[in-house]
């Protein structure tokens, strides 16, 4: 019943935390940040209820990413796990044609919220898909739209069982161009929740490969973030 109740709430205060969402947005816009200031911004850029925009990771390893995302010079890149949009908005920020950023929950119209999240003057289109990433219909859907282009940045921060992060880089790494990065969330051995399983497959896949990783401190209770790079030939 609390649950119910906190829907309600959330439904009828929507328009006044869209309204608030969008004056916010606007007003990171019009202020011009660099980098960093936008990755600080993506923690908690103040909105609400259905419309509020954060991102559940370390300041020191976002920025990190953000910082090795951007010398990438993306033109596309692709999210799995939009969640509340902070990451987003800082992919949004960098990626210089396209952002397609998906999720298995709908968020009603927060999706307006986050195809506006470029800045003004981008070319960045934002797409926001809604479903299953682990299902073949939605990976076509996913082909679809980059419409035969590949990306130049992958974030992978959906499912984090062990199963459900290798199966979402089964399905989009073919999608990375050669020279390409991507990355997962959460890889320290320590973490919060028994389901969260990325540790167990990155130690898996980073043996071999050129990889790279932002921890903020070893000892630390979840979080990390591990980055591959896509090898620039098929021998590697």
């Amino acid at each position: 019943m609390p649950g119910f109740f906190r829907t309600l709430s959330r439904d009828l205060r929507a328009p006044l935390h869209r309204k608030r969402a969008f004056d916010l947005l606007h007003k990171l816009h019009s202020e011009k940040l660099p980098l960093e200031g936008v990755v600080e911004r993506s923690i908690k850029l103040g909105t609400n209820g259905w419309y509020r925009v954060r991102s559940l990771q370390v300041l020191s390893e976002i920025t990190g990413l953000a910082r090795e995302v951007a010398a990438l010079k993306p033109k596309i890149i692709l999210e799995i796990g939009t969640a509340r949009g902070g990451t987003a908005l800082i992919w949004a920020h960098i990626a210089e044609k396209k952002l397609v950023t998906c999720d298995l929950l709908d968020k009603r119209g927060f999706a307006d919220l986050v195809r506006a999240f470029p800045p003004p003057g981008s070319q960045c289109d934002v797409s926001v898909l809604i479903g299953d990433s682990h299902s073949p219909e939605f990976l076509e859907r996913v082909r679809k739209e980059l419409d035969g282009e590949l990306v130049d940045f992958l974030f992978i921060d959906g499912d984090h069982t062990e199963a459900g992060v290798t199966q979402d880089y089964e399905f989009y790494s073919p999608l990375v161009r050669p020279g390409g990065l991507i990355a997962f969330h959460d890889i320290v051995d320590d973490q919060p929740l028994e389901t969260n399983e990325v540790q167990h497959f990155w130690k898996k896949l980073s043996p071999g490969k050129e990889t790279k990783e932002f921890v903020n401190d070893p000892d630390q209770c979840g979080f990390g973030i591990g980055v591959l790079k896509v090898p620039e030939t098929a021998d590697g």
